[in-house]
């Protein structure tokens, strides 16, 4: 089918939607509010393009990800067939950039094959130009410089734009880095949008080259472009040169999702439009297709609090739903023990959750998303859910099953359950170091491949002594020795007193607290990494003495050994990776979460000085208060169906219990009394059914246990 018949075929558009797609002449900006289907109107207007007459190479979407630009091109391939997509021009602006460097770098300084050096490379670079191996310090001026570039300034200006000394000696840094950089002949990943912007304004010939290319600009999520980005877009779309304004663009953006402040974004960008091409048509998308009547209140309740740039109001037609309902807890445990109940409430059926058509819908667990404002809230929820059973992935930040040092103590873990597993083995053997290279794993590698054996296993073979020396056998002897050993006492370690003593004797053997404090920089990182090591060795012991912990208590199940424990471990590893399909409740940050959206979602920590968050010296301005208050409009409107919104009567403040207050925010949702407080039958009923729900989990977890032994025995 082509671009035409099926640019005509497009009844599922509402009439805001078809006036966006059907505006070509001008400039264009579409206020896409959440969930309104801002990705239908980008291809259906890429269709309307070619059904007018330009090419695909003519049409550039630009986006900020690479997961958006492939989602992008896929349904514009679905709507316009193969061959048109396969020309489209379909990108992050920092991969138009590169591709400008590599045409006509060289009018800027740079060869065709000039590198791009990704974080830790630029770390390195950073250490050596300002003399000093502080890796905070250096990520602290690397920050700042991003800062910069992405705002648009260089080394003299940042100079006379530093605020303090601490900003001085970063932009004397940036002097030596931009210095080094062009040495090396490589760029960063700000220098891919700031030198394609130098090069439109510094030379004639390429600004007419790339000017002429395209016939139509889209942008995608162009609340989120900083001053760089902006500038590069008037540059292509012609609003500077011989004809001004020549190319027709549509941005899609909503300035109430604009959340990226602290990383250069600029809603600043969202006023400028109409004041720079007078032209500008806008079109509001207010009709919601994701969330119900209930939630879209609230989230239009709180954003009315900020200043209007341009009037949108949600609206839907899916119902009025389930009320939003407020939680309040007692601290974080009591928070995260109360998601859990929630959780498996849900999962249970016990929350009579109903579909628009008005069937009760079930509930897996990937429906199911708990959103918090910092990376550092997720701990407590992790130890809850692993407590529980239920499984999860971190998004946004770092799981507790992907930080380095868990990951390390999973490998000898994973390695005495099995020992042909060779990337455990590869881990363990170096973690910590025993004198064991890598030419002496190599050699055994090459031992291992034709004989068809596990590393593990070659290690033992009377004949290795032919491919290596005494030393080295040796040393691989004494590791497969204290793995065998290891396993035996796993194995014969029942009950969380056991297990503590083995793990933590383990621990101290392979002196692990001492390769923690001799790899890191920070004593203070060294410290919060081994704390970590300790609340792992703490979650295996319960488990090992039958404890799983829910709220309103701790429920006794079988004893189990070290290795049986070892075996859960196995499998919770490889469902993390299975990958995004896996059936699997998301914990993400606010920011991380933007874009997606979950049938069932948990707001947690809701609270004064978390969300909005305010540092204990920091002054709270009105932009950034109005900054957290979309953050907040964001998370509201991740729901489809259920939402919940939680906060602490108290919270950690570093070391200390503070009081805890409501933040701001759950007042301006203005949910009505039904929401906000629970009709006493209504609570007995719910507490009734978070009593069945951890009944029912409490035996689901037997049952799986018992599962595990008789497999184990097997």
């Amino acid at each position: 089918m082509n671009a035409r018949s099926q640019s005509s075929q497009a009844p599922s558009l509402n009439p805001a939607q078809l006036e966006a797609v059907h505006h070509l002449a001008g400039p264009c900006l579409v206020l896409a509010g959440a969930g309104s289907g801002k990705t239908r109107v980008i291809v259906h207007k890429i269709a309307r393009l070619l059904q007018h007459g330009l090419a695909p190479k003519q049409i550039a979407a630009i986006t900020f990800t690479n997961k958006a630009a492939a989602e992008m091109r896929e349904r514009a391939k679905a709507l316009v067939g193969p061959r048109a997509a396969k020309d489209l021009v379909v990108s992050t602006f920092h991969s138009l950039g590169v591709r400008m460097l590599r045409a006509d770098g060289e009018r800027v300084g740079l060869k065709p094959n000039f590198s791009i050096l990704d974080s830790d490379d630029v770390l390195g670079v950073m250490r050596d130009c300002g003399g000093n191996t502080d890796n905070a310090l250096a990520r602290r001026w690397q920050w700042a410089i991003s800062l910069w570039k992405n705002q648009g300034l260089d080394a003299d200006a940042a100079e006379a734009a530093a605020a303090n000394d601490d900003e001085r000696v970063a932009a004397r840094v940036m002097r030596l880095y931009q210095e080094r950089l062009l040495a090396y002949q490589a760029v960063d990943f700000d220098d891919l949008l700031g030198l394609p912007l130098a090069l439109m304004r510094r030379d004639d010939e390429a600004r007419a080259k790339w000017q002429a290319l395209f016939g139509h600009v889209l942008v995608d999520e162009y609340q989120d472009t900083n001053a760089v980005q902006y500038e590069l877009l008037k540059m292509l779309v012609g609003s500077q040169g011989a004809t001004p304004g020549r190319t027709p663009f549509t941005a899609v953006g909503d300035d109430d999702q604009s959340i990226y402040g602290w990383r250069g974004a600029t809603i600043d960008n969202l006023k400028r439009l109409p004041q720079e091409f007078p032209s500008l048509k806008v079109i509001p998308l207010e009709q919601n297709y994701r969330s119900t009547g209930h939630i879209l209140h609230a989230a239009n309740a709180v954003i009315a609090k900020n200043p209007k740039l341009f009037e949108k109001k949600l609206w839907s037609e899916l119902g009025e739903g389930e009320p939003v309902k407020v939680i309040e807890c007692d601290g974080e445990e009591h928070e995260a023990e109360r998601v859990v109940a929630r959780i498996q409430a849900l999962r249970g059926g016990q929350l009579g959750v109903h579909s628009v058509d008005g069937a009760v819908q079930p509930v897996r667990f990937a429906d199911i998303a708990v959103l918090y404002r910092a990376n550092h809230q997720a701990k407590v929820f992790e130890q809850k859910l692993r407590a529980a059973q239920i499984p999860y992935k971190v998004s946004g930040g770092t799981s507790y099953f992907d930080r380095a040092e868990i990951k390390d103590l999973c490998a000898w873990l994973r390695l005495i359950v099995n020992n042909d597993d060779d990337p455990a083995f590869l881990r363990a053997v170096t973690t910590p170091k025993r004198g064991i290279g890598h030419q002496t794993l190599a050699s055994l590698g090459e031992f291992a491949t034709p004989r068809k054996e596990s590393l593990f296993e070659a290690l033992f073979a009377p004949t290795l002594g032919a491919a290596l020396k005494g030393k080295a056998i040796d040393a691989l002897h004494e590791f497969g020795r204290f793995v065998n050993d290891f396993e035996y006492r796993a194995r014969h370690s029942t009950g969380s007193e056991d297990a503590k003593v083995l793990l933590l004797g383990w621990l101290k053997d392979i002196g692990y607290e001492q390769h923690l404090f001799d790899s890191e920089d920070s004593e203070k990182l060294a410290t919060a990494r081994w704390s970590n090591v300790l609340d792992f060795v703490d979650w295996i012991a319960k488990r090992c003495g039958g404890e799983i912990t829910q709220e309103g208590g701790t429920f006794e199940s079988e004893r189990q050994s070290v290795f049986d424990v070892a075996q859960t471990i196995s499998i919770i590893i490889s469902i993390a990776e299975r990958g995004e399909d896996t059936d699997v409740v998301t914990l993400s940050t606010l920011h991380a979460a933007k874009g997606l959206e979950w049938p069932h979602v948990v707001l947690v920590g809701v609270n004064e000085g978390l969300l909005p968050f305010k540092g204990s010296e920091e002054e709270m301005t009105a932009a950034r208060l109005e900054e957290e208050r979309r953050l907040m409009y964001v998370g509201i409107t991740r729901a489809q169906r259920t939402l919940a919104v939680s906060w602490l009567r108290r919270r950690k403040r570093g070391r200390e219990m503070v009081a805890g207050l409501p933040s701001r925010f759950v007042a301006e949702m203005k949910l009505d009394e039904v929401a906000v407080k629970e009709d006493p039958r209504e609570r007995l009923k719910r507490i009734r059914a978070e009593l069945a729900a951890r009944v029912q989990a409490s035996e689901t977890a037997q049952a799986a246990q018992a599962a595990s032994r008789t497999a184990a025995a097997g």
